[in-house]
């Protein structure tokens, strides 16, 4: 063990950096947390600072050419990963300047990278496909400018054991909000929306957890092609509200096939990304057609509610009753979206992390935070029932 990690095992409270970008790809989330405690019901976070480093347009606009199909050279990619890794540097250290802390009051950052394509493994018949996923961001480039020690490059091992290699978040729901009173289901509604099912009393092989599809991908991309990028996002939902839902536009978008999938499974922009979201917006709003552009915003975002709502409703409503939903991620801050799901699932009490001290829009950086020290002390933290992996696994790769 390198004398650093060694170190980490003698010591109780531990402050790691999380670093997180999501498949919007519109920046770099950072949180800074001190960990203390281990094991469901008794990890222990506490945020000290966070912060989000937008990319320049320069280099999102690259980053979502690269996620096209046919988008990326070799050199390309290869400039990418370390001008993404010069990024996550600067949301590393602006979190650390947030805090007024200096790289010796941290142990170690946790850095998820950026995705770039995530292809995971599909079975049919007698046949079966290997999965594969890339993440940028070189890690070397984060060590070097910080000069604390990275972990990275989650998601390979859970992918080499035969796992769908997300969602890996779901670990961290198990140890922070598994309860043995009541069965609670966590949200996250980023570029791609992942549920985790944590039924009362529940054990980390009784979790349900996969992606249900898009989060804000769709609508994203359609805000963009309607302002012509001027606006990257619908802020607090205002274009869908001032839209009308097309039921035709919504029946065609209803018809993708990875609705229909059952968990384990994981998705990106190979299915929802800009292909898929350029010609719904083109069926929608084309020559010929009545639709003003707005509503086929509003119809996506009533699109991305009814796939969440249809797929708890297919895949874990019939595993047992739950209680409580919480939210995290951009779409929790999202009203029309939110409006959407209340409406569709009016049994269920629902909240956002921020009720439980976690902000929506952290939470997913702070989890790379734990799943960074779960590595360096030596502890899987995937979980086999949500992944499809062959078992537990020490999760990501060491840059001192």
């Amino acid at each position: 063990m390198l004398p650093r990690f060694a170190d980490l095992q003698r010591k109780t409270a531990h402050r790691v950096v999380g670093l997180m970008s999501g498949t919007s790809a519109d920046g770099v989330d950072a949180a800074l947390c001190e960990l203390s405690g281990e094991g469901r019901g008794g990890l222990k976070v506490k945020l000290l600072a966070e912060h989000t480093q937008p990319y320049p347009d320069s280099i999102r606009e690259r980053i979502l050419r690269a996620c096209e199909p046919q988008g990326g050279s070799a050199a390309e990619l290869c400039e990418l990963n370390f001008l993404i890794g010069e990024a996550f540097a600067c949301a590393a250290n602006a979190v650390l300047d947030a805090a007024h802390a200096t790289r010796e009051d941290v142990d170690l950052i946790g850095s998820h990278g950026q995705t770039i394509s995530h292809i995971p493994p599909r079975t049919g018949g007698d046949s079966f496909q290997l999965g594969a996923t890339l993440q940028l961001g070189e890690p070397a480039v984060i060590a070097e400018r910080t000069g604390i020690a990275v972990v990275s490059n989650f998601r390979t091992r859970d992918m080499a054991a035969g796992g769908q290699g997300a969602p890996l978040v779901p670990f961290v729901d198990y140890l922070l909000f598994s309860s043995d009173d009541c069965s609670r289901m966590t949200l996250n509604i980023g570029g791609i929306s992942n549920v985790t099912f944590l039924p009362a009393r529940g054990q980390a092989d009784d979790i349900i957890a996969y992606d249900t599809g898009p989060g804000n991908m769709i609508v994203d991309a359609m805000v963009q092609y309607m302002t012509d990028g001027e606006q990257s996002y619908d802020k607090d939902g205002a274009i869908a509200a001032s839209g009308t839902i097309n039921c035709d536009l919504l029946n065609e978008m209803l018809q993708h096939e990875f609705l229909r999938r059952p968990p384990p499974k994981s998705t990106g922009r190979e299915e929802f990304g800009a292909g898929y979201a350029r010609a719904m917006y083109n069926w929608g709003a084309g020559e010929g057609k009545v639709i003003q552009p707005r509503d086929v915003v509003a119809t996506a975002t009533r699109f991305t509610a009814l796939t969440i709502a249809d797929s708890l409703k297919k895949f874990v409503f019939p595993k047992g009753a739950v209680d409580e939903l919480i939210i995290s991620g951009g779409g929790a801050l999202n009203p029309v979206l939110m409006q959407h799901l209340a409406n569709e699932l009016p049994r269920l009490r629902i909240t956002t992390s921020d009720q439980y001290g976690l902000p929506v829009k952290a939470k997913e950086s702070i989890a790379f935070a734990i799943l960074a020290r779960e590595t360096a002390l030596g502890r899987p933290s995937n979980l086999p029932s949500a992944t499809g992996a062959a078992g537990p696994r020490i999760l990501g790769q060491i840059t001192p």
